[in-house]
């Protein structure tokens, strides 16, 4: 059986265009707050500051897993980090410079002009497994670790 197509009036139309938008509108606000009910952190974390000195460090810290996968976080301007979900148990750590080339811990040149409030690069030692002396003992909750680096 067919049936002829029927043009929508247009006070239905209207109601179709402003229910659409107001959709997109409310799917559009929760994408950019997130959910109330949404998480509220993770359940495992390991939070703390990372120094060189008395200088913040920029950069990322990296806890590296017994099973050798890694979980990276940024270290803010104020030398803040916060690890989630890290992985329980031993942990070794990498602190690695931004953009730091092919090495990927290369660090700027002497002469390289700072920006205070913004870090100072890790030592280069601290950027590879075979050479970091870093470890923590992953447990489950919250815990606070200060990573504290020498030149």
């Amino acid at each position: 059986m067919l049936t002829a197509c029927v043009p929508l009036s247009r006070h239905r139309s209207r109601f179709i265009r402003v229910s659409c938008g107001a959709s997109l509108a409310v799917a559009l606000l929760v994408g950019l707050t997130g959910c109330p009910s949404g998480d509220k952190g993770s359940a495992n974390s390991v939070s703390g500051k990372v120094t060189l000195g008395t200088e913040a460090v920029a950069g990322t810290v990296i806890f590296v897993g017994a099973d050798g996968k890694e979980y990276p976080a940024p270290i803010q301007m104020n030398g803040a980090y916060v690890i989630n979900n890290p992985p329980i148990g031993k942990a070794k750590i990498l602190v690695k410079s931004i953009g730091g080339g092919l090495a990927g811990n290369t660090p700027p040149p002497k002469d390289a002009p700072t920006i205070k409030g913004q870090g100072v690069p890790p030592p280069p030692k601290y950027g590879d497994l075979k050479t970091t002396t870093l470890e923590y003992e992953v447990k489950a909750g919250k815990h606070t670790y200060d990573i504290p680096l020498t030149p």
